[in-house]
């Protein structure tokens, strides 16, 4: 059976809450494709466990480049200077050779001292020593990269923790505009936060235009939305213009499109066995959607039923391939690329 799935998020606004109080774990290993998560609470760690006077003696913040499992070892089996704990972090360690001999530590570790293992861009081998050392005396963060349909649901419920609440649309500007990089929509967050008036609370799709440079009309989003509605003329437009903007990456833009399709064929297939399907069986054909886009889902199904969907999702798959570089007889660009498949689309 699978392990469950760890909300990475909660977890880790359970671990500042702890270490903001002075409750630390003898280990902790922060870790995945996403540093966003590990880099946060390395750096709660690093604010809050040793009291200013006493870091001279008692942290020691090294790369993995640089020191041995032995060294760190040996550093972290021993006592504190005049101070309640030490604190050990070892960042880039999985760059660190031998790095699962710390394995032998992490399953006794010494209570006085903090380890911190940050791996950035990457993960421990769960099947080995060390992780399921770690599992049982402190802390694993593991944090995955989100795909992009997580993102605007990302975004709403980081906005929530801020105390924001940001319109559906401007969650999903906001994310087709940024990425998927977690640390840069919370850069972005902070900069729009400062541009709005004092005491607002309520985040739009203008105030993401005016301080992200993002532009709702020529979007993914809007383009997804006139391709729902069969409207040839705007959606042309918005593909035209896209095709020539700096950002623009074909593959990106059908990655975007094919998990649009995907779910008008899902929820296609589910409305052919169930007229009026319960909200239940609606939500998990159209995961990732906010309810504000479900009347948007209505009309797509409409207008492209199963058979149509499914030609849908099998072009997108050809153009992914054309967008990456195959087939060397092509020599459109990657905008005209977008333009042709769009056409095709609504063709359809």
């Amino acid at each position: 059976m699978a392990a469950p799935k760890v909300n990475t998020g909660a977890q880790c606004r359970t671990l500042l809450e702890d270490v903001a109080r002075g409750i630390f774990k003898p280990v902790y290993l922060l870790m995945g494709d996403e540093p966003y998560y590990p880099d946060l609470v390395c750096a709660a760690i690093v604010r809050h466990c040793i009291d200013p006077a006493d870091k001279d003696f008692n942290e020691l913040i090294c790369y993995g480049a640089d020191v041995t499992a032995d060294q760190i070892i040996t550093t972290a089996r021993q006592f504190p200077v005049m101070a309640q704990r030490q604190l050990i972090v070892v960042k880039d360690a999985n760059l660190m050779k031998g790095l699962e001999d710390l394995a032998l530590y992490c399953a006794a570790p010494l209570e006085s001292t903090v380890l911190v293992l940050l791996l950035r861009g990457a993960s421990a081998d769960k099947r080995k020593s060390l992780y399921k050392a770690v599992q049982k005396t402190g802390v694993v963060v593991e944090s995955p990269l989100l795909r992009d349909y997580e993102i605007s649901g990302w975004i709403s419920a980081y906005y929530a923790s801020r105390g924001l609440e940001i319109e559906p649309e401007a969650a999903v500007l906001l994310g087709e505009s940024v990425g998927t990089d977690l640390s840069t929509i919370a850069l972005e967050t902070d900069k729009l936060i400062q541009a709005l008036p004092e005491g607002c609370r309520q985040v739009s799709v203008e105030d993401v235009e005016k301080n992200v440079g993002a532009s709702r009309r020529y979007s993914i989003f809007e383009l997804s939305r006139e391709l729902s509605a069969r409207n040839a003329p705007k959606a042309l437009s918005i593909a035209a213009r896209m095709g020539t903007t700096a950002k623009f990456n074909m593959p990106g833009a059908v990655s975007v499109l094919s998990t649009y399709f995907i779910r008008i064929l899902k929820y296609g297939a589910l409305l052919a066995r169930e007229r009026y399907p319960s909200p239940e069986d609606k939500a998990a054909v159209l995961a990732g959607v906010n309810p504000y886009f479900y009347r948007e889902y209505d009309m797509a199904v409409r207008n492209y039923p199963l058979p149509k969907a499914r030609q849908a999702v099998s072009l997108l798959c050809e153009y992914d391939y054309l967008g990456k570089g195959g087939d060397g007889g092509v020599t459109a660009s990657q905008g005209s690329l977008l333009t042709e498949l769009v056409a095709k689309l609504l063709n359809l």
